[in-house]
């Protein structure tokens, strides 16, 4: 009996009475078992001259030709059917753009870091998370997928129906003002971006956290709500890329006409979205050194 005693109180010292959950994430820094990174350099020569710099890009463009292919041929499907109930609707066009951004982020978050989005790479690169060479290069490569995925939906579709369903394009539908849709393009956005930055917190990686996560499930879901709620107001861009390659292929003026929405709002809530989990949060600039 004395025996099996020392073995419950070893075994007690041994594993500690597990935190509950939310507690840790109220502790304070000291004494902290997870390593932040350090803050990316605002130019990093040597990465031009790195493998892994033109990879990590290249990775990026065939994330978001991928993207482009499979979210604009899903609308061209649901807008091409007589009624709704013979296609897969907005929710089936939610899921298309949400269940793509998560396959997406898991096969590249290894090698890009997943981005597929401008938005995303502007707030990380405000969060000192990468470099303005590497950010401006992600940008630059974003936009060529996108560009290329929509050329091959309008090479499916043909010239004549591509035009005439609007070429999954993004505009402020009828009825909603542009400060509409850019109030949309703004919070859609942010709950993107912050849950992008939610879900790749180091503390997530914390012995104590015991918030354990795949970062792709919650980033794809997020893009998924966030479809359902805004596709009648702009047909959901928060994502400058995929609304420009949309409408350079599309090219007509119901494509351009409030194209500035699609870059201003979903940089505005990606810079939101970069300060408030760092000044809110974790309240970064209000600690003692």
């Amino acid at each position: 009996m004395e025996g099996k005693e020392q073995d419950v109180s070893l075994g007690a010292n041994k594993y500690a009475e597990r935190q509950p959950i939310g507690t840790a994430a109220q502790s304070q820094d000291d004494g902290k078992d997870y390593q932040e990174p350090p803050p990316a350099p605002l130019f990093e020569p040597s990465e031009l001259t790195s493998w892994s710099f033109y990879r990590a890009g290249i990775a990026e463009f065939v994330a978001t030709f991928l993207f482009l292919y499979i979210t604009v041929l899903t609308v061209m499907g649901v807008l091409r059917s007589p009624t709704k109930c013979q296609s897969v609707g907005i929710q089936g066009i939610a899921w298309a753009f949400g269940g793509m951004i998560f396959a997406l982020v898991y096969c590249t978050a290894g090698i890009s870091g997943g981005h597929i989005n401008p938005a995303v790479t502007f707030g990380l690169f405000l969060a000192r998370k990468l470099s303005l060479t590497r950010a401006l290069f992600y940008i630059v490569m974003q936009v060529l997928g996108a560009i290329a995925g929509a050329g091959v939906v309008k090479g499916f579709e043909g010239k004549t129906r591509f035009g005439a369903l609007n070429g999954g394009a993004n505009f402020v539908a009828p009825g909603y003002t542009k400060g509409d849709g850019l109030g949309a393009e703004i919070v859609g956005t942010f709950v993107l971006v912050y849950t992008v930055f939610s879900a790749t917190d180091a503390k997530r990686s914390a012995r104590n956290s015991h918030v354990p996560i795949l970062a792709p499930l919650p980033i794809g879901f997020a893009v998924f709500l966030v479809h359902l709620a805004t596709i009648p107001i702009t047909g959901t861009g928060i994502n400058p890329a995929r609304s420009l390659g949309a409408a350079i292929i599309f090219n007509k003026d119901l494509g351009w006409d409030d194209h500035w929405i699609f870059w201003v709002g979903p940089f505005i809530g990606a810079a939101l979205a970069a300060l408030y989990p760092q000044v809110v949060i974790r309240a970064i600039p209000f600690k003692s050194k």
